[in-house]
């Protein structure tokens, strides 16, 4: 049995460590989505500003022209996180289910071990007392 408590101990730190992968990159994309709102707020305002919102015009802003190369980055990196995060999704889904299946595995054992003991009891109590005695 120790073996199987291992196993499930294994299983159970995968699945942890999978689920902590998930939370991990949805709070990049959220910290990457926040980032990339203040760089859109702070190019309006650049823009305004300048009052020059034409990227090709040779006055546009130098501030918001890196700002939006940053952001554009940034949304990028969010896509390559987003398709990350399917993975680890996937990969959680089925730590997880490997987690149960030795839950359940370890349950139907135990519950054979108790029907084992219960059908020797049984023997026991129905032996004659001669030989319960030896």
């Amino acid at each position: 049995m120790k073996s199987r408590d291992a196993l499930i101990r294994l299983k159970r730190f995968q699945a942890e460590e999978k689920r902590r992968r998930v939370v991990q990159l949805n709070a990049m994309i959220a910290e990457f989505t926040r980032m990339a709102n203040e760089l859109e707020r702070e190019i309006g305002q650049e823009e305004r500003r300048a009052n020059i919102s034409d990227l090709n015009h040779f006055a546009y802003p130098t501030y918001a022209r890196a700002a939006r190369t940053r952001r554009e980055n940034i949304l990028a990196s969010i896509s390559e996180l987003r398709v990350q995060i399917d993975e680890a999704e996937a990969q959680f889904k089925e730590a997880s289910e490997d987690l149960s299946k030795a839950q359940n595995q370890e349950a139907r054992d135990r519950g054979a071990e108790r029907m084992i003991d219960v059908v020797a009891e049984r023997r026991h109590a129905e032996m004659p007392e001669a030989f319960r005695r030896a």
